[in-house]
């Protein structure tokens, strides 16, 4: 995910409670409405067992909303709930000033039960380079995430998502990146929370790389989070996507659906969610699907509900294979 310039054209969006009626507006269906397309889908996608994947919704994907406080970050989970999705995923950037607040988490945590959603993962930046080449600052960052462990925890998250930037030759930045994820992991065990990477750049962005990585660290609470479109190496460069996901599924704690635009069909022009998918679940997972929408040419409750959407088709479609 990448920070973006505040959302300027939703006025309408002044509060949390605006998102919450954004079901005429933003093309949800009324509730009665979405429980029998969620009925549906369900009992063609499972046939009397669990569905091939759960959907969720990754924080990131209001980001404009957030930054431009059009929306309240302590009203996420309702939020989520107001889409028809039950699987939330937090991003701390929207949180820093609580970090240290237990009380504020709890409160968090019992919205998330209230609301019938699950809180699954934080999504964690700026707390320094796990893979830093100096030992010292590596150090300094695994302590700085120590906290978000710890909220984590509160909110019942299975994992927080950080990254493992590091300089140096490609082979002295996964040894870095691993020592740093397995510093973090012994705290993580502690709290029975996972410690994923992401695709988020530099050479985490190259598949091979990652799943490197993920080799070395040989931890079992260090993972990965497959995002269908970081794969931006750089100098115009891109690593295949499809590559990539491939050679980081077998880490995977979770998946991040990413989607920028789409066509009159409703497919994602930049992925094909049909293949993407296919490589996912012949993996074996069977986790949440989080959405993260980044797109511009329709806004971000359009885009949330355009990728819940085509992630329900593709569900629906895949089952009957």
């Amino acid at each position: 995910m990448k920070i973006a310039t505040p959302l300027s054209r939703r006025n309408f969006l002044q509060t949390s409670a605006g998102v919450l009626a954004v079901g005429s507006i933003a093309g949800l269906a009324p509730a009665a409405t979405q429980k029998r397309r969620a009925a549906k889908v369900v009992t063609a996608a499972t046939a009397g067992s669990k569905p091939l994947y759960e959907i969720s919704l990754a924080q990131w994907s209001l980001h404009k909303a957030f930054f431009a406080k059009k929306l309240d970050p302590t009203n996420f989970p309702k939020i989520t709930k107001s889409f028809g999705i039950t699987g939330v995923e937090f991003v701390n950037q929207f949180y820093k000033e609580k970090k240290n607040d237990d009380a504020y988490f709890e409160s968090l945590k019992k919205q998330c039960d209230s609301e019938g959603v699950k809180g699954l993962l934080i999504m964690c930046d700026g707390e320094g380079y796990l893979g830093d080449a100096d030992t010292a600052k590596r150090k300094v960052a695994v302590k700085n995430h120590h906290r978000w462990v710890d909220n984590a925890k509160i909110l019942g998250c299975h994992s927080i998502r950080v990254n493992a930037y590091s300089t140096g030759t490609f082979e002295e930045q996964q040894e870095r990146a691993a020592d740093g994820l397995n510093q973090l992991a012994e705290y993580g065990e502690k709290q029975g929370i996972n410690i994923i990477v992401e695709n988020h750049g530099g050479l985490s962005s190259n598949g091979e790389w990652l799943a490197g990585v993920m080799k070395k660290a040989n931890n079992p609470r260090v993972g990965t989070l497959p995002d269908f479109g970081n794969f931006n190496l750089g100098n115009n460069k891109q690593y295949d996507r499809y590559k990539g996901v491939e050679e980081m599924m077998p880490f995977a704690k979770g998946v991040s659906a990413k989607s920028h635009d789409f066509n009159e069909k409703g497919d994602e022009i930049h992925t094909d969610y049909f293949k993407m998918m296919k490589i996912v679940l012949k993996a074996g997972y069977t986790g949440y699907v989080g959405i993260e929408y980044e797109g511009g040419k329709i806004g971000e409750e359009e885009g949330i509900v355009a990728t819940k959407k085509l992630l329900e088709r593709v569900r629906e479609e895949l089952a009957k294979a």
